[in-house]
């Protein structure tokens, strides 16, 4: 085989390795949210849905409160020691996680235990998916780094491939399980394929050699040196990545939006995510391949402005027309776009950073922007849809709001050149 040939190869490998890892990190994140109303009934149950379903949104955020600590601790530990060796302890803590989830006894069985136990596996699954990201796109883009936006893009298009499975198993289960069965039992059918797979993951990514050097080794503290050289490039991190992991997690919170506000069948809500997720998976990597051509801020702002436009009157048309193909065709279209935008915004965070200290500012920023912008989303979306003046267009407002924070971020960055490929 040619040496263009063997690189070929070794760089398909290692994308396939570390995204059936991410995808099963992040598929044992989302199913929670896609199966909340099950959980809240429960672990939460409670006179008013409302409120059950308050609180297992709120344990859904709350889990993502640890998660910047967990990008410090394991980026600071894929810093020092490797990306491979924090990658492999990332997977195992999200697998115990997602086992405890599985065979937990409900509220009915063992009381107030139950919800404290379903936190205390959520913080497990949010300190291991905290040091994921820093750790997987460092050992991506250090492996071609004249590629970063095409090769970084697989980590989040493997986020896709994780929508798409959770949401296969959403559309299934509803369809032919009893609402009843549903309740009492079908719910933790997907959280124990995330356990049956996760040793999988762990074999696939043990098979790779990690080809970085720590680069860290003899400069001191890379935590130490985010703090005191790095901390704007944190916050550009955060602002650039809001309006991308708002429209995630409205993703995961569609599901329940489809029942709870618009009074629709479960199966609208996992179709429309499972529409989500081809897209995700499919398109991203071609949008972080056209960013190593025309620049990344360049193609983001493009991007972010036509979400601008989008958010309202998708969900103004949704609220006003609330049948199956509507909700369909409202989340395809946001799914193209977050699709368009996400696909450069990988490598634009990891260009912030030098080598000796990126998987720390990497973790840092994302965790922090996926805690504000993502992992509570649905419990402001769901307290928003409370409100009377606001109501069914709770998320359309919110995801406005994201989307301008965003758009001042990029432009914020182009003009300081912070993005290496943005001029």
């Amino acid at each position: 085989m040619s040496p263009a040939g063997a690189e070929k190869k070794n760089i398909t490998r290692l994308v396939v390795a570390i995204s059936v890892g991410n995808a099963l990190e992040w598929y044992d994140i989302t199913i929670y949210g896609y199966f909340a109303a099950y959980i809240s009934k429960a672990f939460f149950p409670n006179n008013d849905p409302t409120i059950s379903i308050l609180l297992t949104f709120g344990t859904f955020g709350l889990a993502y409160f640890i998660r910047p600590i967990g990008g410090v601790v394991l980026g600071a530990y894929a810093d020092r020691h490797g990306r491979k060796a924090s990658l492999m302890i990332s997977l195992v803590l999200m697998t115990f996680g997602t086992a405890a989830i599985a065979f937990m006894p409900t509220y009915e069985t063992i009381g107030i235990l139950a919800p404290i136990a379903v936190l205390a596996a959520r913080l497990l699954q949010g300190f291991s998916a905290g040091g994921e990201f820093g750790s997987s796109t460092a050992f991506l883009i250090e492996h071609a780094p004249d590629r970063r936006g095409f090769i970084a893009s697989w980590q989040f298009a493997s986020q896709g491939l994780a929508t798409l499975i959770a949401s296969v198993f959403g559309v299934g289960l509803t369809s032919w399980m009893a609402t009843a069965e549903m309740q009492s039992w079908g719910w933790r059918i997907p959280f124990l394929f995330g356990i049956l797979i996760g040793p999988v993951g762990i074999y696939i990514r043990n098979q790779l050699e990690d080809a970085t050097a720590p680069p860290a080794q003899k400069q001191g503290s890379p935590v130490r040196e985010v703090f005191l050289h790095h901390k704007l490039c944190v916050i550009l991190s955060i602002g650039a990545l809001a309006i991308s992991t708002a429209v995630q997690y409205l993703i995961i919170y569609m599901p329940t939006y489809a029942v709870k506000t618009l009074n629709l069948p479960p199966a609208v809500g996992f179709a429309a995510t499972f529409s989500a997720g081809i897209v995700l998976t499919f398109l991203t990597p071609i949008a972080g391949m056209i960013s190593d051509k025309v620049g990344r801020t360049t193609h983001m702002i493009a991007v972010n402005l036509l979400l601008l436009i989008s958010i309202y009157p998708a969900f103004l048309f949704v609220t006003k027309n609330p049948t199956p193909a509507v909700i369909v065709i409202a989340v395809f279209w946001l799914a193209t776009l977050k699709s368009l935008y996400y696909g450069p915004l990988a490598a634009l965070m990891s260009e912030l950073f030098p080598a000796a200290s990126r998987a720390t500012g990497l973790g840092l920023g994302y965790n922090i922007g996926v805690t504000l912008f993502g992992g509570m989303g649905p419990a402001i979306m769901t307290w928003l849809d409370a409100i009377a003046f606001i109501g069914d267009l709770a998320p359309g407002y919110y995801l406005t709001l994201v989307c301008v924070l965003s758009l001042a971020t990029l432009i914020t960055i182009k003009r300081t050149s912070a993005d290496s490929h943005g001029a």
